[in-house]
C-alpha cells in the first residue's frame, strides 16, 4: 500500500471504511482442543529421543503419531524455523498460509498446525507453550508466528548483495537433503513455509511492515506439541539468533535448540485416531 495515495478520497470514503468486518474462516464447527485428553497423555509420557539443532544450522527428527515434542531454548534465548512434513510422504507439509488463515497471524495452546491441499489436515497440535503469558505487546508484536516466511539466500542476495548459506531456507535444505537422501535441488523444492517458533513478530501500526523485536524467550522456555500423524521434521537455529538485530547475521549471539521427543503410554495412545486426509471429492465442478 503506497503510503501516499495518489487518489483522492470519494465522499463517502469514512462510511466504506467503518463498515464491520467478516471472519474470514469462523472454526466453530471444528473438533475442540481436548484439553483434558492431552493433558492426562502429557502425564504419562516418556522422553525416547533427543536432537540438538546447532546455532546457524538445522536437523532433522522423527516424531510418530500419536507422540509429543518440544523446542526448547536450552541455553538462551534461540528463534527456530519449523518445517514438517508427512513422514511417508513428502508431498504432504505443513501449510502456513491456511493455519494462518484458521488459528490467526500467532499460534499457541490448542492450535493446530495443517497440511497443504488437498490433504487438508492436522499434522500437529500445540499442547503447552511456556510463552503464552506473552500475548500481545505495545507494539502489536507476539510470539510464534506464521506470518513470515524463513530468511533465505535469494531475498538476502536480493537486499545485500552478497550470498550468505546459513539462512534457515538454506539450512532446511541441506538438512532435509541429508536426511532424505536426496541432492540439494531435489530437496530445495520441499522445503516450505515456516512457524517461526519462539519468534517476537507483527506489523508495524505505520506502514504495516513485518517487524521483529528481541524474542522474550530465556533458557528453559517451551513449546510442545502432539503429532497427530507420522512426522519429518526439520528445525533451523536461526542465525539472527533471539532476531532482536538480524535474521541472516554472523554477529548475532546463536544458541543451540533441544528437540524432546516423548512416547506416550499405549492406554493413552488407544484411546486416539489419527486424522485422515480431506475427503473433498476433487472433482472441482466437472
Amino acid at each position: 500500500m503506497k503510503p501516499t495515495p495518489e487518489n483522492p478520497a470519494p465522499a463517502d470514503a469514512a462510511e466504506r471504511k467503518s463498515v464491520d468486518p467478516v471472519i474470514c474462516y469462523p472454526i466453530g464447527t471444528l473438533p475442540a482442543f481436548d484439553r483434558p485428553y492431552f493433558e492426562s497423555a502429557r502425564h504419562g509420557m516418556t522422553l525416547v529421543d533427543t536432537v540438538v539443532v546447532q546455532p546457524r544450522d538445522a536437523s532433522t527428527f522423527s516424531v510418530p503419531a500419536g507422540h509429543f515434542f518440544r523446542i526448547v531454548c536450552s541455553e538462551g534465548p534461540q528463534v527456530g524455523d519449523l518445517n514438517l512434513w508427512n513422514a511417508n510422504d513428502l508431498g504432504e507439509r505443513f501449510f502456513s498460509g491456511k493455519t494462518r488463515a484458521l488459528h490467526g497471524t500467532h499460534v499457541s495452546a490448542g492450535d493446530r498446525l495443517w497440511s497443504n491441499l488437498p490433504h487438508m489436515r492436522p499434522m500437529a497440535t500445540i499442547t503447552f507453550d511456556t510463552l503464552d503469558w506473552y500475548g500481545w505487546d505495545q507494539y502489536g508484536g507476539g510470539v510464534h508466528d506464521v506470518i513470515g516466511t524463513r530468511c533465505d539466500p535469494y531475498t538476502n542476495l536480493l537486499l545485500n548483495g552478497h550470498e550468505y548459506h546459513h539462512c534457515c531456507h538454506s539450512n532446511l535444505t541441506r538438512a532435509l537433503a541429508k536426511s532424505a537422501g536426496m541432492s540439494l535441488s531435489d530437496a530445495e523444492p520441499y522445503v516450505h513455509d515456516v512457524l517461526n517458533v519462539f519468534m517476537c513478530t507483527g506489523f508495524t501500526a505505520d506502514t504495516h511492515q513485518y517487524f521483529m523485536k528481541a524474542s522474550p524467550a530465556r533458557k528453559g522456555d517451551y513449546i510442545e506439541f502432539f503429532a497427530e500423524i507420522d512426522l519429518l521434521c526439520g528445525l533451523s537455529a536461526c542465525p539472527g539468533g533471539d532476531c532482536s538485530v538480524s535474521h541472516s547475521s554472523e554477529e548475532a549471539q546463536c544458541f543451540p535448540l533441544r528437540v524432546e521427543v516423548y512416547e506416550t503410554k499405549a492406554s493413552e495412545r488407544r484411546e486416539w485416531r489419527p486424522p485422515g486426509r480431506s475427503t473433498y471429492s476433487r472433482n472441482h465442478g466437472v
